[in-house]
């Protein structure tokens, strides 16, 4: 590309990106990112004394990444990292948008969007209509955009559902199942999934909040507005599953009878019929793991991917690819709705 003003070749500039949590998920994300031209991790935030002052490629166990240190100190401080120029932040600490309010908040009035895995806040104006209020109005003032985003919810029962729904004439009803091995993944999950507990102790954790996996509200009504849906209820279950054997992880072992995972059912019901249906199955040991999705209409559609698709992974790069989206998103808050599909290649320069 050439400068029109001078007519010398137009510099493109990195996008400065802070890493905002260091745990499981924001060191895979950190590691992406890393492999991105386009991207300079210019800052890392956590509060872990553990992490605080020691360099990120450090942290991120870089196995494969022969260039650590980045030269990028984790601290503690979030004004101190913003004191130098961030375009984005990726923000991976919490589920709950009641705890990040905070930490959000003082992202936008530092200037900077904002790509967050924060799951309630993939769609969050139902269950949170001040919070979502107060976020769209500080972005807004500020002229950026954040978004909620990453595989469930994010992409695989949201996003992909109105993807496939492009190709419809009329839609109905819509369907998702997702079966999740989850021995393959990181462990805060399993744990966060009550691999290892009684049935008894599952229950408990259920009641007290600890035990689910979060979001499928959200794809629900992110889902119905696509589609145009009307719903006067949202629910949701959440059942253990049961091992029937014996299942080793690489971090845990689960004994028959113990709780091998969570089985959760979201319906959005409109005069007591379902229209928008999902259901995952994420445990240890799952069979024939698969993401699934119908949508009855005109056409009938199905689509069906075998293995499913391996959240950790996908996660880090619906985020990764998101940076550049939000960039370029309208101010305010905004969803996955909003910003189109988007592949950030290693070597490109958008």
């Amino acid at each position: 590309m050439v400068s029109l003003e001078t007519g010398e070749p137009a510099v493109k500039k990195k996008i400065r990106v802070v890493q905002y949590g260091v745990g499981p998920i924001g060191a895979s994300i950190a590691r992406l990112m890393r492999q991105k031209a386009s991207l300079e991790i210019v800052g890392a935030i956590d509060k872990d004394p553990a992490k605080v002052g020691r360099d990120l490629g450090e942290v991120v166990g870089a196995v494969g990444v022969k260039d650590a240190p980045w030269g990028v100190a984790i601290s503690a401080d979030s004004d101190a990292v913003f004191e130098k120029p961030v375009d984005a932040v990726v923000h991976s600490t919490s589920s709950y948008l009641t705890s990040v309010m905070d930490q959000l908040l003082a992202c936008l009035a530092s200037g900077c969007c904002i790509v967050s895995t924060c799951e309630e806040l993939a769609y969050p104006w139902r269950k949170h209509p001040e919070l979502s209020a107060k976020l769209d109005a500080a972005a807004k003032e500020e002229g950026v955009a954040l978004v909620g985003t990453g595989v469930n919810p994010g992409f695989v029962m949201d996003k992909l559902v109105l993807t496939l729904s492009a190709v419809a004439q009329r839609v109905d009803s819509a369907k998702a199942l997702r079966v999740v091995d989850a021995s393959k993944r990181r462990l805060p999950l399993q744990k966060k999934i009550g691999a290892g507990m009684s049935p008894e102790e599952f229950r408990a954790q259920v009641a007290a909040g600890v035990i689910k996996h979060h979001g499928l509200p959200e794809s629900i009504a992110m889902v119905a507005d696509g589609l145009g849906f009307t719903l006067d209820d949202i629910s949701e279950t959440i059942e253990p599953v049961i091992a029937a054997e014996k299942v080793t992880t690489e971090f845990l072992e689960v004994a028959a009878g113990q709780v091998a995972g969570v089985h959760q059912i979201a319906r959005g019901t409109f005069r007591g019929n379902t229209k928008v249906y999902m259901e995952l199955k994420m445990y240890v040991g799952a069979k024939e793991p698969a993401d699934t999705i119908e949508l009855t209409g005109e056409p009938n559609l199905s689509l069906v991917i075998p293995g499913g698709t391996h959240g950790d992974v996908a996660t880090a790069a619906v985020v990764v690819n998101a940076i550049p989206q939000i960039l370029a998103a309208q101010s305010g808050l905004r969803t996955g709705r909003d910003l189109p599909l988007s592949f950030l290649s290693p070597g490109e320069l958008p």
